[in-house]
């Protein structure tokens, strides 16, 4: 916890989950969080621009096109920029193996840390049976969710006049809400299994926007979240060992209301 925000470099920055395009993206915070942060490599782990919501209404603030601005100058100043598109971006998918202003669009990648430890960097929509299988109720539950965000934006803006941070529904109710949290663990268990098949020390994703770091299922399982709810990224430190960034600045009281607070522990073996 710090209440002034200080500039920091790392070997390696993990971002998924923007959904640009949506009333629910937080851009203001990524942008203030990409100012404060920087990193050798980049990743964008999927759903960075939100296709789907942009094809039913378009919705492109400034802010959002700000987002970009931001991506595409740390990629000019040297930072190496890998894009892994999700079901959101999925029109980005017919472009594997192309560069859009300095960023590589790539299917999949192997990402090797300082200490050594290899993982697979997927942004892991293709181990959701609801996409893969019922992509009617993913469209259903992505009108749901837009929902609860509304009601969010209306609750959060209340909590910032009485001087409170931001406090996530959606998330809460995924962690109280036990078909949540076993969608979750299936999730993340079927993840790492295709860890374990690429004979790699872990996997680090996004789609569910959960951040967590943890080797319940043998391997290092590592989740980005989102910039929608969590605000959070992954950052690899010098030393190769991974920890979660929960980026929850109030930008109205700047600085004094900071809150950088790195929640994970170190990536196990």
């Amino acid at each position: 916890m710090s209440d002034s925000p200080q500039a920091r470099r790392f070997r390696a920055l993990f971002i998924s989950d923007v959904h640009l395009g949506t009333k629910g993206c937080q851009a203001d915070l990524l942008i203030d969080f990409l100012k404060y942060h920087d990193a050798d490599t980049i990743y964008l782990v999927g759903d960075i621009v939100d296709g789907w919501r942009l094809k039913s209404s378009w919705y492109w603030p400034q802010k959002h096109n700000d987002v970009v601005q931001k991506l595409l100058r740390k990629g000019r100043k040297g930072t190496r920029m890998v894009y892994l598109p999700g079901n959101h971006d999925e029109f980005l998918r017919d472009y594997y193996g192309t560069h859009f202003g300095g960023i590589e669009v790539v299917e999949t990648a192997i990402h090797e840390a300082a200490d050594g430890k290899r993982y697979l960097v997927i942004h892991g929509d293709v181990f959701d049976v609801v996409v893969r299988h019922a992509r009617w109720l993913a469209f259903l539950g992505d009108w749901a969710y837009s929902a609860a965000l509304t009601i969010n934006t209306h609750v959060n803006r209340v909590r910032r006049r009485l001087g409170l941070t931001y406090w996530s529904l959606s998330q809460w109710a995924k962690l109280k809400v036990k078909n949540a949290v076993n969608y979750i663990g299936k999730f993340e268990e079927a993840v790492a299994d295709e860890a374990k098949r690429h004979g790699v020390d872990g996997v680090i994703c996004g789609h569910i926007h959960h951040a967590v770091i943890h080797d319940q299922f043998g391997v290092s399982y590592v989740n980005c979240g989102d910039w929608v709810e969590s605000c959070t990224a992954i950052a690899e430190y010098e030393d190769g060992h991974l920890e979660i960034i929960c980026w929850t600045r109030n930008l109205q009281k700047a600085p004094v209301e900071q809150q950088d607070m790195v929640e994970g522990a170190r990536a196990a073996a």
